[in-house]
């Protein structure tokens, strides 16, 4: 996928996608997606990502697609660092990921506050954020 290469972030409990010289992302292709879906897409990924369109190609067939992803908008952010892995991230991080992408989606149905106030929602320890 593109020359983008996809890091770790320091105390989140997800990844970042970071154009990088040669860099390489291996991943899925979600399709078919309604304008609801992508919708929900923008919201979880927040201000920190931008819904981009880049050509991948298919591993299995070698064909090409152009595909929204979203990179990381800050490309020298102190919280990026080594590569992500995807089997630990199952290990340490999915469950607790699945559960606030519901809550975020919750909000989003019966907002209550601003969206910004899920900027510290998906890190590891969401009670070690700034107060507001």
């Amino acid at each position: 996928m593109t020359d983008d290469q996809r890091f770790r972030l320091k105390g989140r409990l997800y990844p970042c996608i970071v154009p990088r010289e040669n860099g390489e992302v291996h991943g899925k292709v979600l399709v078919g997606l309604t304008d609801d879906e992508l919708e929900n897409l923008d919201w979880v990924e927040g201000n920190e990502y931008e819904r981009v369109k880049v050509e991948v190609i298919r591993k299995d067939n070698s064909e090409k697609m152009t595909v929204d992803t979203y990179p990381w908008i800050n490309k020298n952010d102190p919280d990026i660092g080594g590569d992500w892995d995807f089997e630990e991230w199952k290990r340490v991080h999915m469950k607790k990921f699945i559960e606030t992408f519901k809550e975020i989606m919750e909000f989003k149905r019966n907002p209550q506050k601003g969206r910004d106030d899920f900027q510290y929602v998906l890190r590891e320890d969401p009670g070690n954020a700034p107060s507001s």
